[in-house]
């Protein structure tokens, strides 16, 4: 193209129209630097998080059985389970259940391991045992959720 003067230059506007190889690398540096700031903190978070919500659907169990022993006069048995707050039993009259306690089903602990009941409680004997193993999944380890135990 040719300019008003007749040179064949283009004009410093026409000739910038992208980004160079080092301001590309500056923008990247910079994204790079913000990302290692920010991530390191949400990391923890996450497992704080986990925790927090099992936590609460612990609460809202614990509310469940509570509900269900109003109501029916007893616990679920072992071999019920948690299932009975879902699913009335087939013990239980129509009148008594008033059910189902927990509307979503019986859930299962943010790492995927299903809540542990044991009822007669060992730890609780005129109740129930209920507890959440942790994100380690096992028994015991310092990282329980339990109703026998107060932190």
């Amino acid at each position: 193209m040719m300019n008003a003067d007749g040179s064949n230059r283009r004009s410093p506007v026409a000739a910038r129209r992208g980004f160079t190889l080092i301001e590309l690398l500056l923008v990247l540096v910079i994204l790079l630097a913000l990302a290692g700031i920010i991530i390191p903190n949400l990391a923890g978070r996450s497992k704080q998080a986990n925790t927090t919500a099992a936590r609460v659907e612990f609460e809202n169990i614990q509310t469940a059985l509570r509900m269900f022993e109003i109501d029916c006069g007893r616990y679920p048995t072992l071999s019920e389970g948690l299932n009975a707050l879902v699913e009335q039993p087939s013990d239980v009259q129509d009148e008594d259940w008033k059910g189902p306690y927990l509307e979503r089903g019986v859930p299962k602990d943010p790492w995927g391991n299903e809540y542990v009941y044991k009822q007669p409680g060992r730890n609780n004997t005129r109740g129930y045992d209920l507890s959440c193993n942790g994100p380690d999944g096992e028994e015991g380890g310092g990282d329980d959720i339990d109703n026998w135990t107060r932190e």
